[in-house]
């Protein structure tokens, strides 16, 4: 990390961050999209607006903000200006549903709820009326964010302990849960991720994920960091997208797993040819990256490839570095950084560090996530190497990782018990060359019922609120599922190898 960075890096709030980069850089960009530039100074100097136009609808410091945004330079102004006035966010992705999102609301308080109106066809504001949601507050543009002078806000916050920040996270339970946060941990978070990529002012980064998930502050603290920007898809898809990573030079791309998949796919159609000449890394998390992955981006698209190990509870713990051998690249997750503490605990991963959250609004799952000596218990399995790194090898967690999305199993199985012809399911994840993993419903018929199919079980879901990238890509249906002779539970091992391999 240079020495600029470093001293950055040991900012106390993300404004103070954002203020010092903007002194440094008033008229570098950091985020481009669909031909419009928000510079360092820019967004400083908006976003300062845009917190005192909220102080005038009543945002205190303290009070808690929820927001739905797609990913767009409206999206990060507003999350700046409530970092100005010192609030407390709650981001929630955006195409979540009335089932999360109405317990989202209810969960963290929230007194205002920032929407984009109507979205990819999903009509936001209704929703939220639906809900009965608090300061609805449509942001379908850069002319819908409240508007002031500065001259009449408080001081920036000072303190980068107090939690400010609450994040969605499904875990193993059938509702989701608020992971707290504060300024230094996702500052710590995006210092990792920084300080492994190792990337120059002369870089072009791009956003091709959700603004809401944890990614967004981590991925934003390191354009802080090192002052270069990077280009914010609202949807990605490629070919689509191709366009756009060309006309601005992008250098880091990537995301998670899925995304290496789908670059490799496009390189593949056009063999001689890069899909983006300018293309020097590939970079990203969430599902597990097969070494064979790897090696064929690494052969085929003549880039680098570094993959990372995060969560909600916490940002970046290990991240693969350019500098890695092949071998450490294909077939771990990388090094963590100083600071961070990895023990390993009966083969399970535990965690105590800045950048691990504070806990869970639940008092009660905080106490059973953390261990007498303060380590997060992650529900990871693995192991470190003689060199440092860590290696994956499962997981405690019944959770199922889509596109580095973090699916829990027993919320979809909760809605499906519902369904007339459902006796029992068992939802797991299967093996998946592009998702990382995909969703499977082990269906157990109801007495008498019928066979459900594929098409009547998702409608179903849908209907019931669920997010469509939860819902199942495979329905398996079965006279009984396995189950223990003592307490009856199922077998979800079983299922995992018994359909792993298999095609639908």
């Amino acid at each position: 990390m240079s020495d600029t960075a470093h001293a950055l890096s040991t900012s106390r709030t993300l404004w103070d961050l954002l203020d010092a980069r903007a002194r440094l850089t008033p008229g570098r960009p950091v985020f481009l999209q669909d031909g419009r530039v928000l510079t360092f100074g820019a967004l400083r100097e908006r976003a300062e607006r845009v917190a005192a136009g909220l102080h005038a609808l009543g945002v205190r410091p303290g009070t808690v903000v929820a927001w739905q945004l797609p990913t767009r330079l409206e999206t990060v102004l507003l999350t700046f200006a409530l970092a100005r006035l010192g609030a407390v966010q709650t981001p929630v992705i955006p195409f979540h549903r009335d089932h999360e999102v109405g317990f989202v609301l209810r969960a963290s308080g929230a007194e205002f709820f920032a929407v984009p109106g109507t979205w990819r066809g999903h009509d936001h504001t209704a929703m939220a009326r639906r809900l009965g949601a608090r300061g609805v507050l449509e942001v379908g543009d850069a002319r819908d964010l409240p508007d002031g002078d500065p001259a009449v806000l408080p001081a920036p916050p000072s303190d980068g302990t107090e939690v400010r920040w609450i994040y969605w996270t499904s875990g193993t339970t059938s509702t989701p849960k608020g992971v707290l946060h504060t300024d230094r941990s996702l500052i710590a978070g995006g210092s990792c991720l920084a300080h492994a990529l190792r990337p120059t002012a002369a870089d072009v980064g791009s956003i091709a994920f959700p603004y809401a998930h944890i990614g967004g502050p981590d991925y934003t603290v390191m354009l802080l960091l090192y002052g270069f920007p990077a280009v914010l898809f609202e949807h990605f898809a490629l070919p689509e997208a191709l366009a756009e990573y060309r006309a601005h030079g992008v250098t880091l791309a990537g995301g998670s797993t899925a995304f290496y998949a789908m670059f490799l796919a496009e390189q593949r159609a056009r063999p001689g040819e890069p899909v983006v000449p300018t293309l020097r890394l590939l970079a990203g998390g969430g599902a597990p990256k097969p070494p064979e992955l790897y090696h064929a981006v690494v052969r085929e698209m003549g880039v680098a490839l570094a993959h990372g190990y995060g969560m909600t509870e916490v940002p970046m713990i290990t991240m693969g570095s350019p500098d890695d051998s092949h071998e450490q690249l294909a077939t771990t997750e990388g090094r963590p950084p100083e600071g961070m503490e990895i023990r390993i605990v009966d083969g399970e991963v535990r965690l105590r560090g800045e950048a691990v959250c504070r806990g869970y609004l639940d008092p009660a799952q905080t106490a059973e996530a953390f261990d007498p000596d303060g380590f997060l218990r992650t529900g990871d399995l693995g192991h470190l190497t003689d060199d440092g790194h860590l290696v994956l090898t499962g997981r405690l967690k019944d959770v199922i990782i889509r596109k580095g999305e973090t699916i829990s199993a027993k919320e979809i199985e909760d809605l499906l018990h519902a369904h007339p012809a459902v006796g029992d399911v068992a939802v797991i994840g299967l093996p998946d060359s592009g998702r990382g993993e995909l969703v499977c419903a082990v269906v157990e018929r109801a007495p008498g019922a019928g066979t459900p199919t594929l098409g009547e079980v998702t409608a179903f879901l849908r209907a019931e609120g669920l997010s469509v990238h939860k819902l199942p890509e495979r329905l398996e249906v079965v006279d009984a599922l396995p189950r223990g002779r003592t307490l009856r539970k199922v077998l979800k091992y079983e299922l995992r190898e018994r359909y792993a391999g298999t095609s639908a």
